[in-house]
């Protein structure tokens, strides 16, 4: 499933001087696994020069020039070694201000890693909007930018096409963030997968999707199942079916479940299908009937009656009331 909100695809990287090495490999990790995994991303390197060298001392050559940005397009800023700003010593050119100022107007999503949310202060961008950085950087950035609303104790702050992410790591997690919008948490959870990392939500948002709330465990055969119930919601499945998908009995593929999730495979199934249903209701203009076909329910009554169960409206009361 796929539930792009828009992008053409292309992920510009904005490699400053003295840039992070994991505010920038981390992120880019994630939308190349993504893009191994179908999503139609495409990463590009920026710069002032072709040639930088990271705060690590790693020499990166080869870097394309500040050319013209899209409004479909995504910038990336990963966060750089920031200094106190000293008489003569701006925390960014005046280059890079004006070319993120012209992709912010051209309409492209904005989103910086850690330090990075310096680079978008500088150039006006979180004016108004709630943002956030490494928490040493929490006072400098409130002081410097009084119109920013700068959160602290979150992982990542989406704020229209701004997004803004914590300190180093939280990039990976803002990465995932940004694809699960642009693809869904089916393809989300298959990156993390990948990644070998445990999806974490920010405290700003909705509760934890059931699609990267059960995906935090290494057992391959319960990983199988759930992505093939991920990719086949509209589908009847037995448990004899998963289980020969999991290659273990069906009892067997229960017992793994509980032991590994808390879960039954078929409770499992009825939570991805109930969550599908509820973004299809708020994001589509799909009929209760259809929505309850694609998400594998054959009696629309039965769809209903569990929805109802699940959210506390039924599923037409949905598109008015947040689910």
């Amino acid at each position: 499933m796929t539930l792009t909100k828009g992008g053409s695809g292309r992920v510009i990287v904005l490699v400053q001087p003295e840039v992070n090495l994991l505010d920038l490999a981390g992120p880019v990790q994630a939308f190349d696994a993504a893009t191994h995994l179908g999503a139609p991303y495409r990463l590009e390197y920026v710069a002032e020069r072709p040639d930088m060298v990271t705060a690590q001392g790693l020499r990166l050559a080869g870097l394309g020039p500040l050319g013209e940005v899209g409004h479909a397009d995504l910038v990336l800023v990963p966060g750089h070694r920031v200094y106190p700003p000293g008489p003569g010593r701006p925390l960014v050119s005046g280059s890079v201000i004006g070319w993120l100022t012209g992709a912010h107007a051209a309409g492209a999503r904005v989103a910086s890693v850690c330090s990075g949310a310096a680079a978008l202060g500088e150039a006006g961008l979180l004016d108004g909007r709630r943002c956030t950085t490494h928490w040493t950087l929490i006072d400098a950035m409130r002081e410097r930018y009084p119109a920013a609303r700068v959160q602290e104790a979150v992982l990542y702050v989406h704020d229209g096409p701004i997004s803004t992410s914590a300190g180093i790591s939280t990039g990976l997690d803002l990465a995932l963030s940004l694809i699960e919008r642009d693809h869904g948490p089916g393809l989300t959870a298959q990156v993390a997968r990948q990644l070998v990392v445990y999806l974490r939500r920010s405290g700003t948002d909705r509760q934890v999707s059931a699609f990267l709330e059960y995906r935090s465990h290494l057992n391959t055969a319960v990983h199988r199942v759930q992505d093939h119930v991920a990719q086949h919601l509209d589908r009847p499945h037995t448990l004899a079916e998963l289980a020969a998908v999991a290659h273990l009995s069906p009892r067997g593929l229960t017992r793994a479940f509980t032991a590994t999730i808390g879960i039954t495979p078929q409770e499992y199934r009825q939570r991805l299908r109930l969550e599908l249903a509820a973004t299809l209701l708020a994001e589509t203009a799909l009929t209760v009937e259809a929505v309850s076909a694609r998400c594998g329910f054959r009696d629309p009554r039965h769809f209903r009656r569990v929805f109802t169960a699940r959210y506390g409206v039924p599923p037409s009361a949905s598109r008015l009331a947040p689910t």
